[in-house]
């Protein structure tokens, strides 16, 4: 079977799969006129008040995670901004990479107003390897935010000091390399193992919910390696602690990382990145979505969003409405190809 290349525009303007996925393949533009463009965002109808309370930003997995990064930095910005002004606490949801609070939003929290949640490639995965009955495709999307690169780590005094010293441990033996990874982190880690000769089905992944307990694992040694999107794992890296490998970007990374190899550049063809967004709960009352689609658009053109995307070396990606269903409901296809290709299934 030939290799699976899954890749991204550096600029984040759009997502490519390989011409082993869906070759040629190119997504649709579709122009979104949002109610108030270039104004802050308006409560919906004539003169509402919503929201006129809290509303709970949920990130489904431990703080440190790329969620719980990503739920922090929009509630920071939507209120330094001064584009929401009523209170907006985060809350740490674990459980099932994802899994298990989209379904209580699928499920317990239909119709509500109150909530909104970040989501990710992960839950697609999750989806396509038969784990999770929904992924982002089903919910109430609201916006898409960014792109993020996946890299692979290890601890500072590791013996594997490089991509080629991964390679060949895991030649050497794939279950002496205990791999931390979150559901999503998976398919990338896959798909490079099976481009470096290895059996994606050999390899020993070990279930964590996000960087910072895959961060812990390492530095207990439970883990050998971990792979994530690189801010998960942004300040233990600059503290030394632990040091990176590889990533699966489609260029090197910006400073300070632009020394990392990229997988593509080590010979081994693969580039995978993490899209993330946010979703309302089933049946989210229309004017709900609405509003929130506006206030992250604000958000999206605001200084303090774009000096976050430049700290985290997120690529924007920032779409609404039909056209983000479009590119999720593309990314699922592709995330599904590379679940089928490496056969990791619900292993």
């Amino acid at each position: 079977m030939r290799s699976t290349t899954i890749t991204r525009d550096r600029r984040g303007t759009s997502a490519r799969k390989s011409a082993a996925l869906a070759a040629g393949a190119a997504l649709a533009s579709v122009t979104l006129i949002l109610s108030g463009c270039g104004q802050k965002a308006q409560p919906p109808g004539d003169g509402g008040d919503y929201p006129s309370g809290p509303v709970t930003v949920s990130a489904p997995a431990e703080p440190g995670s790329g969620w719980d990064t990503t739920a922090r930095a929009i509630t920071e910005s939507l209120q330094k901004e001064k584009i929401v002004s009523t209170p907006l606490p985060v809350q740490n949801r674990p459980g099932g990479t994802g899994c298990t609070w989209m379904t209580s939003m699928m499920e317990q929290e239909k119709g509500k107003d109150d909530q909104v949640a970040v989501t990710s490639l992960a839950s697609q995965t999750m989806k396509a390897r038969g784990l999770c009955e929904y992924g982002p495709q089903d919910t109430t999307l609201i916006a898409t935010l960014y792109v993020e690169d996946f890299m692979v780590v290890t601890p500072a005094d590791s013996d594997i000091a490089s991509v080629e010293d991964l390679v060949k441990a895991l030649k050497d033996d794939p279950q002496k390399v205990t791999v931390a990874a979150a559901g999503d982190d998976t398919l990338p880690f896959a798909l490079f193992a099976k481009e470096a000769g290895v059996s994606p089905a050999d390899i020993n992944f070990v279930n964590y919910d996000g960087g910072g307990e895959q961060t812990t694992a390492m530095l207990n040694g439970d883990a050998k390696v971990a792979i994530a999107g690189m801010s998960e794992f942004r300040s233990v890296l600059e503290s030394g602690d632990i040091k990176p490998l590889v990533t699966f970007a489609d260029a090197p990374l910006a400073a300070p990382f632009d020394s990392v190899p990229t997988a593509v550049d080590s010979g081994y063809d693969v580039t995978l990145s993490n899209w993330r967004g946010v979703y309302g709960p089933a049946e989210m009352p229309q004017a709900a979505v609405d509003f929130w689609a506006g206030a992250l658009k604000d958000m999206s053109e605001s200084a303090s969003w774009k000096d976050t995307l430049e700290k985290n070396q997120w690529a924007p990606e920032f779409r609404t409405g039909e056209d983000a269903q479009q590119y999720v409901e593309e990314a699922a296809t592709t995330v599904e190809a590379g679940v089928k290709e490496t056969d990791i299934g619900s292993k």
